[in-house]
């Protein structure tokens, strides 16, 4: 106990302000403990990404589109910056409610810990200790609540503790610092704890991939266009998009990953990492896209996988006539509905292990995902694939497609202007107009550019490496002083010409031609 006085009338604001210290420091300090708990035990519950992860589920379609459109494939730190802003807020009013009334502040964090465990509990990749991260961090933040509140001084002089020691505001500020230091260097540590414990990417880099037994086709020397500023003919890793709700990215021992094929099926087929090395697998490049990509946007790239078919494994498992969709499941229990036409027909639809020539990065699937060129990845591009359930449109809904998208998820024709960038400044003359158009499985037959309202042009088409990829294009123009617009539309294979009207995302893909605005001096 403290021996307090009345507090002066003076004295409340500052009181209240070592109050909200006393909040946030402890805040920290569950956060910390929580998260080198969980990177030490159970890695896949840390507090902050379990209630990530819970907001993703109970987000509105809009307020997905809107953390993409504002922070791109950054959409989750954003997030968890967001959560962690939020949470030492509410810290700080928790900080104060304590100094008003003991154990209501106390309360608040108890409250917060047992909800995250909760979380943790019901998710699909919930272990036996999932609990245990949120619950230390909820009792380790009420705690030190508890506790710096009590060594809030009631003014400038000291106040009398009842074991005979005195409190001052230094002493409290320099234990709060304490408290907060300790809260942050603890996960700090269990960040560096999980990195550098993932046994998986130890696993992973020593990985050798076999050799394709076939090939769709070989990009030659040269096919590239090389422009400056032009997305290359094929994405290299480090720059390929990522949107998926995994804010924890799930570790995969290849020994222990098995894919279970069931459902709508004569024979059930289970599937282990030997089993899939020792298959003939086929190297094919295709193009993925993301349906949350808006116009001209950059959540769209071409990548060489290694993989099998998914037709030869589903043959094996030989689909009853009534099916007409997979649903595929990753290990973190997100799913996806796949027409079942579009992983038995003649393209290349892979459960693919490899990409760019190199084992799937852990953040794109490793050991297994699959790739199914012509649909968006929110119907087709399941990563750390674990089951594949033949079914019906009509008996079983996917992640996305309960939140209101469309079912199928067909990607749009659509074509983009890499160079010149929006809002930059060229020298009159002759300048190079180029960019990237797609229609996976279909094919681009032909782009063209507008300046200002002239006349459409035809663009040169790049190397066309199949109907899966995108292909870039280019046209000169011979520039005249001022600002214009520089426009771009495609035509398809079968001779469709991309849609003019702008349509957004939700709920199967934006629409819409790409247009940029330049200055020539």
């Amino acid at each position: 106990m403290t021996t307090r006085a009345a507090q002066p009338r003076h004295a409340r604001p500052a009181g209240r302000a070592s109050a909200a210290l006393a909040g946030v420091a402890a805040v920290l300090l569950g956060i910390g403990l929580g998260t080198l708990t969980a990177a030490l035990f159970v890695p896949a519950s840390s507090p902050l990404p379990v209630v990530g992860g819970a907001m993703i589920d109970l987000a509105p379609p809009w307020a997905k589109d809107t953390m993409i459109a504002l922070f791109g494939t950054g959409d989750k730190l954003a997030l968890i910056i967001g959560i962690l802003v939020a949470m030492l807020a509410l810290g700080a009013l928790a900080g104060v409610w304590e100094w008003r009334r003991a154990w209501s502040g106390a309360a608040v964090a108890l409250a917060l810990g047992a909800a995250a465990a909760i979380v943790a509990i019901t998710r699909e990749d919930a272990g036996m200790w999932a609990w245990l991260p949120s619950v230390l961090a909820g009792v380790a933040a009420a705690m030190a609540m508890r506790m710096l509140v009590r060594w809030i001084p009631v003014d400038a002089a000291a106040t009398v503790r009842a074991d005979g020691t005195a409190t001052t505001r230094r002493r409290f500020l320099t234990l709060a610092g304490v408290t907060a230091a300790v809260g942050i260097l603890t996960a700090v540590g269990g960040s560096m704890v999980r990195a550098g414990s993932q046994a998986v990417s130890t696993i992973r880099a020593a990985l050798k991939l076999p050799a394709a037994a076939s090939t769709a086709v070989t990009i030659p020397d040269g096919a590239d266009l090389e422009i400056p500023g032009l997305s290359p003919l094929v994405t290299p890793n480090a720059d390929f998009y990522r949107i998926d709700t995994a804010l924890v990215v799930p570790n995969l021992d290849p020994a222990e990953w098995e894919l279970r094929v069931h459902g709508l099926v004569e024979q059930e087929v289970r599937l282990t990492w030997n089993d899939l090395l020792a298959l003939p697998l086929r190297e094919a490049p295709v193009t993925l896209s993301c349906v949350s990509n808006q116009v001209g946007g950059g959540l769209v790239g071409n990548a060489v996988w290694l993989g099998y078919p998914i037709r030869e494994l589903l043959a094996r498992a030989r689909p009853l006539a009534e099916a007409d969709m997979v649903l595929s499941r990753s290990s973190d229990g997100f799913t996806a509905s796949t027409p079942l036409g579009a992983l038995t027909d003649d393209r290349d639809a892979l459960l693919a292990i490899g990409m760019n020539g190199e084992p799937l990065p852990l953040a794109h699937g490793f050991p297994v995902r699959m790739v199914v060129p012509g649909l968006y990845g929110y119907v087709s591009a399941t990563k750390w694939v674990v089951e594949l359930e033949v079914t019906r449109f009509d008996r079983d809904r996917a992640y996305w497609t309960d939140r209101g998208w469309s079912e199928k998820g067909p990607i749009k024709l659509q074509s983009r202007v890499d160079v010149p960038r929006s809002q930059s400044t060229w020298a009159a003359g002759p300048v190079t107009v180029a960019g990237v158009a797609w229609m996976p499985h279909t094919g681009v037959s032909g782009v063209q550019v507008q300046i200002d309202d002239d006349p459409w042009q035809d663009a040169e088409l790049g190397w066309d490496a199949s109907t899966d990829t995108w292909v870039q294009w280019r046209w000169t123009w011979d520039a005249t002083p001022g600002p214009h617009r520089v426009t771009c539309r495609a035509i398809d294979a079968d001779g469709n010409m991309q849609v003019f009207e702008r349509r957004p995302v939700a709920p199967d893909g934006a629409t819409g031609w790409h247009t940029v605005t330049v200055d020539i001096t």
